[in-house]
C-alpha cells in the first residue's frame, strides 16, 4: 500500500506514504480501479510546505477507522499541487462550484472518468465552526453514489462542460482582440489603477479589511517598476518601492536567515503564515534590486543559497512553516526565536522538489543580483542551478519535465510558465556569465512551444488523464504567484530579441501580449507579469555591452548606474561566440585599445565605444 507514494518524485506524497490510507498517485491506475470497483474518486490536493494539509493528515488521513471508511467506499488520489499545477487549477476551478473558501487541502470527489461532482477544503475529524466531519461528508457522497446517482452524473456533467465553456469562452475574447499591444498611455493608466489599490497606512495593496491576508503579490510589482511605467507614471512606480520597504521593516521579513514569508494574516503584513516560498523570494530579489535595497536583496540571496539550493545544485521548492519543537510540531515557533536560539533547534524541512520554472525564476534573479552586486559567487550559483536543471528535470525524448527530486525526474510533464521561466533565466545567466550557450538553449526552449501563429503550448500538450478525460483546465493567461504562461514566454522573446536574435522574436511577444492584453488592462492585479512584458515592448530597449579581457568592476557598475533594459559583459571571444551564436548585438564589439570597452545602444543603435565609465 504505503510503496506506490514512497518512490515518487515529490516529498508531499513520500510524507502520506505511511499513512493507513491506500493512496494512489496522480494516474489512471487510479482511475482504472475506480472502475473496477465503481467507486467514486476523492482526489486530494496539497503541498509540502501546506500548514492545513499537514493538520488535516494528522487528524483524518493518520487514523485508521477514517482510512478504513475510505478505502471501503473510494479509491483516493494523493497529489502535489506544486508537480501537477493543470490538476490543480482544473480541479479548484470546479470546485468553486460547491465552496467560495478555496485553497488547500483541496478535497475533490469525482467520477471513475474524473468527472468532478463535490469539492470542499478542510475537513475537520468532527464538526466544528459550520463544517460538518470529514467521516460525515465521505458518509454522505456514499449515500449520494448509492442511490443518487443519476443526480451526481448530471452533476459532474455540468462541472465540465462549464469549465470547457469558460476555456472557449476565454480563446473567443482573445481572437477579438485589438491588432497591437497596448500604448504606453495604456498601460500608464493600467499603472495608476493599480497604484491607486495601495494601503496607503501599510503599503502594499488591499487594506479594507484589517484581518484580511495580505501577499506581496510580486508580479504586480515587478509591473510597476517597468522603465516604461517608471518614466510615464512614476508616482505610480513608486508604490512598489513602497511596499518592499513596508514589507522589508515587518515581520513578513525573516530578520535572521533572509527571505519573505508567504503572506500576512493582517493588514499592517503581521501574524505570517510561515512558509518561504522559492516563487516568492525568487521575485522580491528582483523587486529589492530594483528598489536600490541592497539588505533586502543580499537577505533574499542568502536564503536561496543557505537554506533552499539542493545538493544537486537546484534549489528547493520551499521551506515549511512547522518543525519540531520541545517534542511538539510548532507552526512559526522556530522563526519567532533569534539566531542563537535558532542554532540549537533543527529548522523546518525543506521540500527539496526541483521545480522546472520556478529554478529558472531563482536562476535569473541571482544572476541580475550577482552582476549588478558584483558577486561573482551568486552567478557561479546559478549556473550550478541550470545546469542541474537541464540535465535532470528532462524526459528520454528530450523535452523538459516539471519537476525532480533527488535528481529523479518526475513524469509530469512541464508547463509552458515552465519553458519561459527557464528561459528567461536562461538568458539572464548567459548575459551575467557572458556564456551564450544558456541563451541558445534559452532560444531551443522558445522556439519548442511556437508554432506560427498559434497560441503558445508546452510541448506535448497540457495534462494527459486530464485530457483523456475530457476535463479543459482555466485559461492560465493571469498570474498566480508566479508569473504566466504566457505572460513568462513573451517575456523571455523579448529577452531574446533585445540580444539581436531577430523580429520574429519580438513579433511572437507582441502576438501574446496583444491577445491578453483587454483582461490585463482590465485587471492589472492579476495580470502584472504580462504587462511588464507589454511595458517592455512598448519603448525602444536600451542595451549597453560591455567587452573586456581584464576586470572591468568600474565600466560595468557605470553601465549598471543607468540602468538599461540589459547590461552584458563578454570578453572578446565571449563575443565572437555570442555573434557567431546568431546574437547580433554583439557583432564587432571588442576591445578599444585593450581596454575594457562599452557599447551603448538604445534600439540597437549605437554610440561611440567608450572605455572610461564617466563617458557613460
Amino acid at each position: 500500500m504505503a510503496s506506490r507514494l514512497a518512490d515518487t518524485t515529490s516529498p508531499y506524497l513520500r510524507a502520506h506514504a505511511d499513512n493507513p490510507v491506500s493512496w494512489f498517485p496522480w494516474g489512471e491506475e487510479a482511475f482504472a480501479r475506480a472502475r473496477e470497483r465503481d467507486v467514486p474518486v476523492m482526489v486530494s490536493i496539497g503541498y509540502s510546505t501546506c500548514h492545513w494539509c499537514h493538520v488535516m493528515a494528522r487528524e483524518s488521513f493518520a487514523d485508521a477507522a477514517t482510512a478504513a471508511d475510505l478505502d471501503a467506499g473510494f479509491v483516493a488520489i494523493k497529489v502535489d499541487r506544486e508537480e501537477h499545477p493543470e490538476v490543480d487549477a482544473a480541479y479548484m476551478a470546479a470546485a468553486a462550484a460547491f465552496t467560495p473558501s478555496l485553497g488547500w487541502p483541496l478535497t475533490v470527489f469525482t467520477t471513475p472518468e474524473g468527472h468532478p461532482f463535490f469539492a470542499g477544503t478542510y475537513f475537520p475529524p468532527e464538526p466544528r465552526g459550520g463544517l460538518p466531519a470529514f467521516r460525515q461528508v465521505l458518509a454522505a457522497v456514499r449515500e449520494a453514489w448509492s442511490e443518487r446517482r443519476e443526480q451526481i452524473d448530471g452533476t459532474a456533467a455540468a462541472i465540465v462542460s462549464a469549465l470547457a465553456e469558460v476555456r472557449a469562452s476565454a480563446a473567443d475574447e482573445r481572437s477579438g482582440d485589438g491588432a497591437a499591444p497596448p500604448s504606453v498611455d495604456a498601460l500608464a493608466a493600467a499603472a495608476r489603477a493599480l497604484a491607486a489599490r495601495e494601503d496607503a497606512e501599510y503599503g502594499g495593496f488591499g487594506g479594507g479589511d484589517p484581518s484580511a491576508p495580505k501577499f506581496p503579490v510580486a508580479t504586480a510589482l515587478r509591473f510597476l517598476q517597468a522603465r516604461a511605467i517608471r518614466e510615464a507614471a512614476g508616482a505610480a512606480s513608486v508604490v512598489a518601492d513602497r511596499a518592499l520597504v513596508a514589507m522589508a521593516a515587518s515581520p513578513l521579513r525573516d530578520g535572521v536567515e533572509g527571505g519573505f514569508f508567504r503572506y500576512a494574516t493582517r493588514r499592517d503584513w503581521t501574524v505570517p503564515h510561515y512558509e518561504r516560498m522559492l516563487t516568492d523570494n525568487a521575485q522580491l530579489l528582483d523587486v529589492a534590486l530594483d528598489a536600490g535595497d541592497e539588505r533586502s536583496a543580499r537577505g533574499i540571496a542568502g536564503f536561496l543559497l543557505d537554506v533552499v539550493l539542493q545538493p544537486s545544485g537546484g534549489f528547493g521548492a520551499a521551506q515549511d512553516s512547522e518543525s519540531w519543537i520541545d517534542g511538539a510540531r510548532s507552526e512559526g515557533g522556530y522563526y519567532a526565536r533569534d539566531a542563537a536560539a535558532r542554532a540549537a533547534l533543527s529548522p523546518p524541512a525543506v521540500d527539496g522538489k526541483i521545480v522546472t520554472g520556478w529554478n529558472g525564476l531563482a536562476i535569473g534573479a541571482l544572476a541580475r543580483a550577482g552582476s549588478r552586486l558584483d558577486e561573482p559567487r551568486w552567478i557561479e550559483a546559478a549556473r550550478r542551478a541550470a545546469e542541474a536543471v537541464l540535465t535532470t528535470n528532462v524526459s528520454p525524448g528530450g523535452a523538459l519535465v516539471r519537476a525532480s527530486l533527488d535528481e529523479i525526474p518526475s513524469h509530469a510533464r512541464a508547463t509552458l510558465a515552465d519553458y519561459g521561466q527557464l528561459a528567461g533565466g536562461l538568458i539572464a545567466l548567459a548575459v551575467a556569465s557572458g556564456d551564450p550557450v544558456f541563451a541558445v538553449r534559452a532560444r531551443e526552449l522558445v522556439d519548442a512551444c511556437t508554432r506560427g501563429d498559434a497560441e503558445p503550448t508546452a510541448p506535448g500538450g497540457g495534462d494527459p488523464m486530464l485530457v483523456a478525460h475530457g476535463i479543459a483546465a482555466p485559461d492560465a493567461a493571469s498570474d498566480g504567484d508566479e508569473p504566466s504562461g504566457p505572460a513568462s514566454l513573451a517575456d523571455a522573446s523579448l529577452a531574446l530579441w533585445t540580444l539581436g536574435t531577430g523580429d520574429r522574436y519580438r513579433e511572437l511577444a507582441a502576438r501574446i501580449v496583444t491577445r491578453h492584453a483587454p483582461a490585463a488592462l482590465a485587471q492589472p492585479l492579476a495580470h502584472g507579469s504580462l504587462l511588464r512584458a507589454a511595458a517592455a515592448l512598448a519603448t525602444a530597449p536600451h542595451q549597453i555591452v560591455v567587452v573586456a579581457d581584464e576586470p572591468a568592476a568600474r565600466l560595468a557598475a557605470a553601465a549598471h548606474a543607468k540602468r538599461p533594459d540589459l547590461v552584458a559583459v563578454a570578453t572578446t571571444d565571449q563575443a565572437r561566440a555570442w555573434s557567431a551564436a546568431g546574437f547580433t548585438l554583439f557583432d564587432g564589439r571588442t576591445t578599444q585599445q585593450g581596454r575594457p570597452t562599452a557599447y551603448d545602444c538604445s534600439d540597437f543603435v549605437c554610440r561611440l565605444p567608450v572605455t572610461d565609465p564617466a563617458h557613460l
